[in-house]
């Protein structure tokens, strides 16, 4: 068993049927990650990778692309002003540039393949809710995915690439936040994976029907 196949167990995380309220029974302090504000850009981006860690080292020159992906969810965020905006009370310009890590696959001019690592940049300049007037003070994080369908060898290790980017900007910080509880979760014994050759045979009704 699991949660996604026990959800019928009231201690056990799935959907609600019946009284929302059944159940509930404390107030539990949770340190977590809280968003305050979120948006998402999806683009298509142009850029010139030059990329570092070939593997294996020194191709034979020329390279042909082959294909581009994100190594990584997490954007490297860089450049960043926030301004508050004086005639919307609560809301703030964000500028900032998002560096995605990827890796981009090749083959070399003896037909041997390879990969080599590097990053591609976007501008953002967006208006989001960002609170003030706290100790704590909430950052700009960015959760990030790039794939790259298409791309040209310039020189060396440097290709032109074509990305489908998204990136996603948020407003967090990290608080202690009061939630209700309905207790500990149930935690059910795991289903172990069977290839048994009876498996599903000895399901069948030992008589006919």
């Amino acid at each position: 068993m699991s949660f996604c196949n026990n959800n019928q167990n009231p201690g056990c995380p799935g959907n609600i049927n019946g009284n929302p309220l059944n159940g509930l029974c404390e107030k539990v302090c949770v340190q977590t990650t809280k968003i305050f504000d979120a948006c998402m850009l999806q683009t298509s981006v142009d850029s010139t990778v030059t990329l570092t860690d070939l593997n294996p080292a020194s191709p034979a020159l020329p390279l042909t692309f082959t294909g581009g992906s994100s190594t990584s969810n997490v954007g490297t965020i860089t450049a960043l002003s926030v301004t508050p905006i004086a005639d919307r009370p609560g809301l703030s310009r964000v500028t900032t540039t998002v560096s995605i890590p990827v890796q981009i696959a090749y083959t070399d001019a003896n037909g041997v393949a390879g990969t080599g690592t590097g990053t591609i940049s976007v501008a953002q300049d967006v208006i989001m809710c960002v609170p003030t007037g706290s100790v704590i003070t909430p950052v700009i994080a960015a959760t990030v995915n790039m794939a790259a369908p298409r791309g040209t060898y310039v020189s060396d290790s440097t290709f032109a690439i074509t990305s489908c980017v998204t990136v996603i900007l948020k407003v967090q910080a990290d608080v202690n936040l009061l939630i209700p509880s309905y207790g500990y979760c149930k935690i059910p014994q795991c289903t172990e994976f069977s290839q048994d050759a009876c498996q599903g045979v000895f399901d069948l009704p030992l008589f006919p029907v």
